[in-house]
């Protein structure tokens, strides 16, 4: 396979090993592709400032897809444009206005790098504090003075699927939203029409690699739409049904460094 391609790679559960790291193999093929010719950028749920240092470990040069969507960027090129798409500030405190009916444990919205936090919790402050990010903590409906990039609802497995069906009842034609694999049971909130096939599409068209020479590797449900958009999407080993049922192909999982395995043998990389 000689033509080039665009890879876009997932983070967690797909390109992170669960210790959140990029096993040697994964890097030595990654970078072995992009010698080859290959364009490679990471398409997260994550915001910049967390998965910045990712960006930096494989030297890449490319634009990022992060919050699924709702923030689109090139880290190295303020030329490229910068694409952010947020909530409106009014939804946002509806559904925080709403969620009195809910049980819940928190509620986070994030503004690029602003967090706000509902209710103090230092258990997430250690997963927010990553790059360092303002953070304001106390009720939404006061505190919350822009337009949130994504919100956060932490709460009890049963709780989430109420949560969701009275978001979609309500809210079904403003905003999107997903759940999160445990441990953490969230439900994550973007503007409608978000998601990472949108920022796949831009870097696509900004490239000039057709959807068929795209290779995306996924493993959770935002996932979905970048792997039904590229010519291959792949499952991880790891991946909940729904992905591996819309998938093209499957690989190892994260564990097993399943994106350097797939990438060597599909591209004849010799790396491995």
């Amino acid at each position: 396979m000689t033509e080039k391609h665009l890879i876009a790679l997932d983070l967690d559960g797909t390109l992170l090993t669960d210790d959140k790291t990029i096993s040697e193999k994964n890097k030595h093929v990654i970078k072995k592709a992009r010698e080859a010719g290959h364009v490679v950028m990471i398409a997260t749920g994550r915001p910049f400032r967390s998965s910045e240092m990712y960006y930096h470990e494989l030297a890449l040069d490319t634009p990022i897809v992060n919050f699924n969507g709702a923030y689109i960027h090139h880290p190295l090129y303020n030329s490229w444009g910068v694409h952010h798409s947020p909530l409106s500030i009014d939804v946002a405190k509806d559904i925080v206005e709403a969620l009195d009916d809910f049980k819940f444990h928190n509620i986070i919205a994030e503004v690029i790098d602003d967090v706000y936090v509902h209710y103090h919790d230092e258990k997430l402050m250690d997963i927010f504090n990553i790059g360092n990010p303002n953070i304001t903590t106390g009720d939404l409906r006061r505190f919350l003075k822009a337009s949130p990039t994504s919100m956060l609802i932490h709460s009890d497995e049963e709780d989430v699927r109420k949560i969701r069906n009275h978001l979609s009842e309500v809210h079904a034609e403003v905003i999107d939203h997903r759940s999160w694999a445990a441990p953490f049971h969230v439900v994550e909130i973007v503007k409608s029409g978000l998601n990472k096939a949108v920022g796949l599409k831009k870097a696509s068209d900004y490239f000039q690699i057709p959807a068929d020479r795209i290779i995306a590797f996924g493993d959770e449900d935002n996932d979905l739409e970048m792997l039904e958009y590229a010519g291959r999407g792949i499952a991880m080993g790891n991946a909940v049904d729904d992905v591996k049922n819309i998938a093209n192909d499957m690989t190892l999982t994260n564990e097993e460094d399943g994106i350097g395995v797939y990438l060597n043998d599909l591209l004849n990389l010799k790396a491995l």
